[in-house]
């Protein structure tokens, strides 16, 4: 067994040929800085090259998944444009040979969910609940949700979640598709970790090959998608609505946009 701990709300673990990645900023509700998309970046990528390493297991706290981005990293994010580690994660996260399994339980907000997407397998614990605030923020949905959410759970749907930004539940989300299982809130890491070690009891190159097949005919999809979303959230974060919408926020009132076309 070894650890990585080079970003502390990172942590990472290698054992039984899984890296463990685990979200740790309770305190903030393991909220994303740019630095910990960075460290998580650079552990899968780090995985795929490791032929120790069979497969990634993805998680947070047991009552946080994650809330989603920090809000003043974010900030701090829409002043001076600097979104490469949120795009180089998102990047290596959606091409990542290895298999990539997650679990989640209490909150997983906007990222926290777009990213399960391009996770293998997905659990939940009961109490989960998966909210895409995109819209309500002023911006526009990323991580190539605005391909593969409709495509997994039809456009109907998909317009419900991402335009309504209106909460998920763990059943709905398992019947629905976006997760494979739910479990209690006590057993679910537990639950999801026996799932990863049957993984790496597979053949692994099978494994490999299976998870590119299944992701051949998208891949280019989502490569397009994720450029696409790219440039109009890039647009957006300067945008009044936006504006609007994070000093809504800070200020604690109701976002006004009717002033807006």
């Amino acid at each position: 067994m070894k650890s990585d701990n080079a970003c502390t709300e990172i942590v990472t673990e290698i054992r039984d040929r899984i890296l463990r990645l685990r979200i740790n900023r309770p305190e903030k509700k393991n909220a994303l800085t740019r630095a910990m998309y960075a460290a998580m970046a650079d552990a899968i990528a780090r995985a795929d090259d490791d032929n120790g390493i069979r497969a990634v297991f993805l998680h947070g706290t047991a009552d946080c998944f994650t809330a989603g981005n920090d809000l003043k990293d974010f900030q701090a994010f829409r002043q001076d444009g600097n979104n490469k580690d949120v795009s180089n994660f998102l990047a290596t996260i959606s091409r990542a040979e290895k298999p990539i399994v997650a679990a989640v339980g209490g909150v997983a907000v906007g990222v926290g969910t777009t990213m399960l997407l391009h996770c293998d397998l997905v659990y939940a614990g009961e109490g989960a609940n998966f909210i895409l605030p995109f819209v309500a923020l002023g911006l526009c949905p990323e991580a190539a949700s605005s391909f593969l959410l409709p495509k997994l759970v039809g456009h109907k749907c998909a317009s419900e979640l991402l335009l309504l930004g209106e909460p998920l539940t763990a059943a709905k989300a398992c019947e629905i598709g976006l997760v494979n299982a739910v479990y209690p809130d006590a057993e679910f890491i537990e639950k999801a970790y026996i799932q990863t070690k049957k993984l790496v009891q597979q053949p692994p190159a099978s494994v490999r090959i299976t998870k590119a097949l299944l992701k051949r005919p998208v891949s280019q999809y989502i490569d397009d998608t994720m450029a696409e979303e790219r440039k109009h959230f890039s647009e957006r974060l300067n945008a009044g609505e936006c504006d609007e919408a994070f000093t809504a926020f800070f200020e604690r009132r109701k976002p006004d946009f009717s002033r807006f076309d």
